[in-house]
């Protein structure tokens, strides 16, 4: 494989992700309005949540609408991935995909390429979400502006993953709306999205430990602890081994000769 040959793919896959996303402004108002009206409801119903073990030592509470920014994070990230794989069934009924894999590089490289261009575009709507709740008084430390990227762009990498590898299943754009509603409601609202895991807990054991097996619960406690510069360890390695293992199954999915989407790449 050129190295120089590469760069250029790797740049055109970018391009064509941003372009589409400067020509879709309803897309970047959908996923900046929908985690701002999540925020501005809890936090008329909750002001903080006590016990909370993720802050410093010197505080004894949070304020909730501080505690939620991570989850709705997260969902921005979420419901860009799966967009982003919405677009890949959408390129390969048009028959893109087809030209796209056929292209002379490695195709898990191509793959990879458009995970990290779908990733890019959610890192930017991610920080335009905080600097509207900045403006509008839900602030998170100055340093957790930055701590928090590497987390995003690894949450957002296993993300659109997983996207991807659900896109593999989906041979009509119809359908794939239909996967969604039983993809992202379930992790979302099964996390510590809203609420932390002791509160889960106290409600139903059941989904608590359906909450604990959801890796997108330990995506936000990664986003979460990242903002206040800590690192969870758990929620590290449970997203980066999901990345890993979903980037796995989408590459074998789209392989024409053995994965799962093969006949649907051929029509």
């Amino acid at each position: 494989m050129n190295t120089q040959h590469a760069l250029r793919a790797l740049s055109g896959i970018l391009k064509r992700e941003w372009f589409r996303f400067l020509q879709q402004r309803a897309r970047l108002l959908s996923a900046i309005v929908r985690p701002l009206v999540w925020l501005l409801v809890f936090a008329t119903g909750f002001r903080s949540i006590l016990g909370v073990s993720i802050i410093p030592p010197y505080q004894t509470y949070i304020y909730y609408p501080v505690y939620i920014m991570p989850g709705l994070i997260g969902m921005i990230l979420l419901f860009n991935g799966m967009q982003s794989s919405l677009s890949m069934v959408y390129d390969r009924e048009m028959g893109v995909m087809r030209v796209l894999l056929t292209a002379p590089l490695p195709r898990w490289y191509l793959l990879v390429g458009k995970l990290l261009a779908g990733t890019t575009v959610s890192i930017i709507q991610a920080y335009v979400f905080l600097l509207i709740c900045h403006l509008v008084g839900y602030r998170i430390p100055v340093t957790g502006w930055f701590t928090v990227l590497p987390a995003m762009i690894l949450v957002g990498l296993m993300l659109s993953a997983l996207g991807m590898f659900l896109s593999t299943h989906v041979r009509q754009m119809e359908n794939f709306a239909g996967v969604m509603n039983f993809v992202i409601f379930p992790m979302f609202f099964l996390s510590s999205a809203l609420y932390p895991l002791w509160r889960v807990l106290e409600g139903s054991e059941v989904v608590y430990y359906l909450a604990l097996g959801n890796p997108f619960t330990h995506a936000v406690e990664l986003l979460r602890f990242a903002i206040y510069r800590q690192v969870n360890w758990i929620g590290l390695l449970v997203v980066a081994t999901s990345f890993v293992l979903f980037l796995l199954l989408a590459i074998h999915g789209y392989d024409p000769q053995k994965g799962m989407a093969r006949r649907a790449i051929a029509t």
